[in-house]
């Protein structure tokens, strides 16, 4: 890899006393909030929310969101050079990866800025944080942060020690926790976002940068939905109810009418977009895009990352599915190789192409943390699953239309199901839900097992040894090596 990446080393017993520190965009300094004297004024909170937002700016949010679920699916290959996430995609990740590690307490940084931002703004005694409501707003928006961030986790590793305050203690009673079962981390998302449904505006004015920049009760919905989606004891009611908020919110979200302007640059912060990542530039950029375009946008030509996968762009092709391949991949002549594309130089390959330009480093292109497209389609799923074929197609088919494709032909329930997941996936390709959605509809080791890809380099089939331990990830050993009441997983050593 020729640039280095950001690296996080905050151990989960260290970074208790750190609930605000390490802005990473180098805003207005906040690492002192975790003090009680610190949380004096409305300006030290919403500092603290600042400090808590630009947690979507650390490397996880950025980048290994989209290892961990799309190159670690069938939709991409790891390109690039790195081992680690060579053994993503090979489906042989083991404790000791560092990028485990790396995630793990990111996010749990991410967690102990919210839990800082919940536990000390109700008590700051300043009139002005009770203009507008905007004390309850503020914690709301911090609850939606940490059931955002939960919900990763829990996702990932399954059991995980749930933390809801901040604290300062060495003390290993408490620091060394246990993890807790997946239900009550569930549980606690669904609290957290239930509670910001109630406190939260549908929108905070008129200003879209606003709007989609920060926790709206549209995000709190959407999110809940695919929380119910998701979690072991699904609950597709649950998922309609909130999905239909989303849809039929006073906040007026609606598909743009042609896909391609979601990913063009010019049309952040749009009508489709319910939250996205707001990059600016500079020193508040994203540096991901340069991981992955090719040289023409990028300007070097170092074999690039996350590269889509012949199954991919078969999905796509079946489909005559053109609107939204093209905006999603990008062919381009290169010189290396590419052991899936081109065994030598000069081939042809394709490149992920959802975000459009590199900056050197510095780009604009954002990520959508949600947006209405994969709301309608989990709209969808749940009519199916609750034996409303005929409705469902009438949401599919909003989202098929868009796409510049005939309605779908599945002609029952379970020829439904499956069009709907190849629909997000098509939708959806380099955002991150490939990995959710398989493991939802129980298709992970199916899927991986009967994957046909050859190594065109050594003229050999590639073997996924995927096994139901694998669709969760190992606890990092790091972290085990500080807690020695984390355990593991099943299928780690």
């Amino acid at each position: 890899m020729r640039k280095k990446i950001f690296q996080y080393t905050l151990t989960l017993a260290s970074v208790f006393a750190l609930t605000a520190c390490e802005d990473l965009l180098d805003r207005k300094p906040i690492s002192d909030l975790t003090q009680d004297n610190a949380y004096v004024t409305a300006a030290d909170a919403e500092a603290a929310l600042v400090g808590a937002y630009d947690s979507f700016a650390q490397e996880y949010y950025i980048w290994d969101n989209i290892i961990f679920s799309d190159v670690i699916s069938d939709n991409y290959y790891a390109g690039g050079d790195n081992a680690e996430i060579f053994a993503v995609e090979d489906l042989n990740i083991v404790p000791t990866n560092s990028r485990l590690f790396n995630n793990w307490s990111q996010i749990y940084n991410a967690i102990l800025k919210a839990n800082a931002v919940i536990a000390k703004v109700p008590s700051i005694a300043d009139p002005k944080l009770d203009d507008g409501n905007r004390r309850t707003q503020i914690v709301g928006e911090a609850q939606f942060l940490r059931a955002y961030h939960y919900f990763q986790l829990v996702k990932m590793f399954g059991a995980v020690p749930l933390i809801t305050k901040p604290t300062t203690s060495t003390d290993p009673a408490e620091t060394q926790l246990s993890r807790t079962e997946v239900a009550e981390v569930y549980a606690q998302i669904v609290s957290d976002l239930e509670a910001a449904i109630a406190s939260l505006p549908d929108t905070y004015g008129n200003v879209a940068s606003v709007n989609k920049a920060r926790a709206t009760k549209g995000a709190a919905n959407a999110l809940l939905a695919k929380v119910y989606a998701q979690k072991p004891d699904r609950d597709y009611n649950k998922v309609l109810e909130h999905a239909n908020a989303v849809i039929n919110s006073p906040a007026g979200y609606e598909l743009l009418n042609n896909f391609a302007d979601l990913f063009d640059g010019t049309h952040y912060n749009n009508a489709e977009s319910i939250i996205e990542v707001q990059f600016a530039g500079s020193t508040e950029a994203n540096w991901g895009p340069q991981m992955m375009l090719p040289p023409s946008i990028s300007g070097d030509t170092w074999r690039k990352f996350v590269t889509p996968s012949h199954d991919l762009i078969a999905a796509f092709d079946s489909e005559g599915d053109t609107q939204r391949k093209e905006a999603t991949i990008l062919f381009e002549t290169v010189p290396w190789a590419d052991e899936y594309w081109s065994p030598t130089v000069n081939g042809n390959v394709p490149f992920a192409y959802k975000w459009k330009t590199a900056n050197g480093w510095a780009s604009t292109n954002r990520q959508y943390l949600l947006r209405l497209a994969d709301i309608l389609l989990l709209k969808a799923e749940a009519l199916n699953e609750l034996e409303q074929t005929e409705a469902a197609r009438e949401v599919l088919d909003e989202v098929r239309d868009r796409a510049g494709l005939a309605p779908t032909t599945a002609a029952n329930q379970a020829q439904m199901a499956a069009a709907i997941l190849k629909e997000r996936r098509l939708e959806l390709a380099q955002e991150g839900h490939r990995w959710d959605d398989l493991r939802r509809a129980d298709l992970a080791v199916d899927v991986m097992t009967n994957l046909d890809v050859m190594n065109l380099s050594t003229g050999v089939k590639k073997v996924y040894n995927m096994t139901v331990e694998k669709q969760l990830l190992p606890i990092p050993q790091s972290e085990r090596n500080l807690n020695k009441n984390l355990g593991q997983n099943p299928g780690y050593n």
